[in-house]
């Protein structure tokens, strides 16, 4: 993060004073040389998941920031591709970089709980994102989806499984809501991220709850831990079409 491409200690310390939009666009030049983008094998593994779910043909990446989840959407949709964030200086990186090949590729700049769409779509993806929207906003953030879908459509977000409160990182993430909390309760205006606050059994609630069929598969590549569970899986919850009842199901 610290490298002569990545942002300064100071460049994150004003980021981190700033709102959630106002750092983005803060970040937006050096974003891709952080931690904070969706790593390469993440993005190649849903790829590789989402493929026999299709075919698709218009897909939307919400939350896109500069864009990498668009890869994705281009391996798999065939007509068209369109990233959403609310960061204007996410999308100005976003633009500049060569657009995948095949399907149209359009930019969009609104806030994902109020999308400025129809029902366009037959796949939504999103990466990282979560961590921006206070558990209380979820089911509104679901239903907005659920609405941009065509019936049948599909939504599909990665999840890695939660690290164990032995090892360092579980105390890491902690750490880091703790000091998030901290800033929130003293500085103002709110910036919202916290890696904690999104709950899988409480999300796969919240997704059937929005009309979703809901699944969970392991994301290829990333193994299994010491318990048998996935390293990492694929969320994949579909609407359901014209007179087909939304039951959920849960697969590992």
């Amino acid at each position: 993060m610290f490298s002569p491409d990545g942002p300064s200690l100071r460049e994150l310390t004003v980021q981190a004073l700033s709102s959630v939009e106002r750092g983005y666009d803060l970040l937006a030049p050096k974003f891709d040389h952080t931690p904070f983008r969706t790593s390469d094998p993440i993005l190649e593994s849903v790829a590789k998941a989402l493929a026999p779910l299709g075919p698709f043909t218009d897909g939307l990446d919400m939350c896109c920031g500069t864009g990498a989840g668009l890869d994705v959407l281009a391996q798999v949709c065939g007509n068209s591709v369109t990233g959403v964030d609310f960061s204007a200086g996410m999308l100005d990186v976003a633009r500049r970089l060569p657009p995948p090949d095949g399907p149209d590729v359009r930019w969009v700049r609104a806030d994902a709980r109020a999308l400025p769409f129809g029902p366009a779509f037959d796949l939504v993806v999103s990466f990282g994102a979560f961590g921006h929207f206070l558990p209380r906003e979820l089911p509104g953030l679901f239903r907005q989806v659920h609405s941009v879908l065509r019936p049948d459509g599909t939504f599909a977000f990665p999840v890695p499984a939660p690290p164990r409160p032995s090892g360092p990182g579980f105390w890491a993430l902690l750490g880091f809501d703790a000091v998030m909390r901290v800033r929130n309760a003293l500085w103002r205006p709110p910036f919202v991220m916290y890696y904690r606050a999104f709950r899988l059994s409480a999300v796969l609630r919240e997704l059937e709850r929005a009309g979703f069929a809901v699944e969970l598969r392991a994301l290829p590549g990333f193994g299994r831990r010491a318990d048998g569970s996935p390293r990492a899986r694929l969320v994949v919850a579909r609407r359901a079409g014209t007179g087909q009842p939304a039951a959920g199901t849960v697969n590992s």
